[in-house]
């Protein structure tokens, strides 16, 4: 793999003890894949190299979504409709649609459908800068509909350049077949859950992470607890949905089980809080599922962020609460419903969803021995970013020391 030398940097940000620091005068050389060196400008011989000049714009680590639904088929616009005539999240559930909708749609599509529908998301998060993906399971509520789910994750991974990390979540909701009167029907799915599907997926490596709906109406803290301690038994990292809508324990639950992130939070208890904090739990927010919701009541990001957290953000695609790719308009929300400065929101997409999804030695900054992943923004610094919504300001996208991105307009 040829060297390539990025220079003309306007505005670089690059993690540094934790943080993102704003650096100017610098360039940037890679080799095989990862970042070389940062230097300081024409510090570095463009003999023998490939030469990016940057043009004075803003460069970044490529941006990373820690919380996704990608492996879906069908879309739900109808309920967006409904949602505006009044009807709230639950009572749409409770009609037979929301995730369950999704649930009846992925277990009619086959696996190569499920592939073909994926693509151009991925295409599009790519496009907007975004360069790894967390994506869970958790539509096919099955054992045969979730391995089919994960088999097309695997594949996605293998055909495209964005870097997947798979996630299983068959405890996303009970299924219809599952939702009987007694009590037994919920315990026959768990223990489909922990019996044979936690070790089927294990035993195909199929998923890195195992995440669960611990929800009121959905898992309890103590099924939640008892399905992540097998996975964790199983050899899997877990996750947590967590305080999405009431503060039923969630947060608590992933600090006693080391979880390494809680998601969603925006009903977190003062001592939730102090619990993510004693275990280092990375909270992972995702303001633009409140955001299309209509709701305004956002997470506490700043109440984290002043007990000593760090919290990520996600776009949290998926087909019925967050239908977008692009990880530039939630920067947006972010920094308006979330109060975070535009440096914050660029670390809570950096920095610190590496740290959600375990990988903060690999990808999140551009320091030497870190991935070279990056992208050359269509602005001057780093402000202009969330400021300019609603359009693409990618230039460039460098993912592992190829260029898979030029904005040709």
């Amino acid at each position: 793999m040829n060297k390539i030398l990025i220079k003309n940097i306007g505005e670089l940000l690059t993690g540094r003890n934790g943080s993102l620091e704003i650096l100017h005068d610098k360039e940037l050389l890679l080799s095989e894949g990862k970042i070389e060196s940062v230097g300081k400008a024409d510090e570095f011989s463009e003999e023998g190299r490939e030469v990016i000049d940057a043009g004075n714009s803003l460069v970044t680590p490529g941006l990373i979504d820690p919380h996704t639904h990608l492996v879906f088929f069908g879309t739900r616009e109808d309920e967006f409709e409904m949602r505006i005539k009044g009807a709230s999240y639950m009572e749409i559930a409770n009609a037979g649609g929301g995730i369950r909708k999704s649930v009846k749609m992925l277990r009619e599509a086959s696996e190569d459908d499920l592939v073909k529908h994926s693509l151009p998301y991925l295409e599009s998060m790519l496009n907007h800068g975004t360069t790894t993906v967390e994506v869970k399971s958790g539509y096919g509520l099955s054992l045969k509909d979730e391995l089919k789910s994960l088999r097309a994750l695997k594949r996605l991974n293998e055909m495209q350049k964005v870097d997947l990390v798979p996630t299983f979540l068959g405890a996303h909701e009970f299924p219809d077949e599952y939702r009987g009167a007694h009590s037994t029907d919920r315990e026959k799915y768990i223990d489909l859950i922990i019996n044979e599907m936690i070790p089927a997926v294990v035993e195909e490596g199929l998923a890195e992470f195992c995440d669960i709906f611990t929800e009121e109406g959905v898992f309890t803290v103590a099924e939640s607890e008892r399905i992540l301690t097998a996975a964790a038994d199983a050899g899997l990292g877990l996750k947590l949905h967590a305080e999405e809508f009431e503060p039923i324990g969630g947060a608590e639950l992933a600090a006693k089980v080391n979880a390494v992130s809680a998601d969603h939070l925006v009903a977190v208890s003062d001592e939730g809080i102090r619990s993510l904090k004693e275990a280092d739990v990375t909270p992972v927010l995702l303001p633009g599922t409140t955001f299309f919701l209509g709701s305004d009541r956002y997470a506490p990001a700043r109440k984290m962020i002043d007990a000593g957290l760090r919290p990520a953000v996600a776009t949290d695609f998926n087909p019925g609460s967050s239908m977008t790719e692009s990880l530039q308009i939630i920067l947006t929300i972010a920094c308006l419903k979330l109060k975070l400065t535009p440096l914050e929101a660029f670390e809570a997409v950096t920095l610190n969803a590496a740290k959600a999804l375990n990988r903060s030695n690999s990808i999140g900054s551009l320091e030497p021995g870190m991935k070279s992943d990056i992208v050359i923004w269509n602005a001057d610094n780093h402000k202009q970013i969330p400021y300019h919504y609603g359009v693409n300001n990618v230039r460039m996208v460098i993912k592992g020391g190829e260029m898979v991105f030029s904005f040709s307009g």
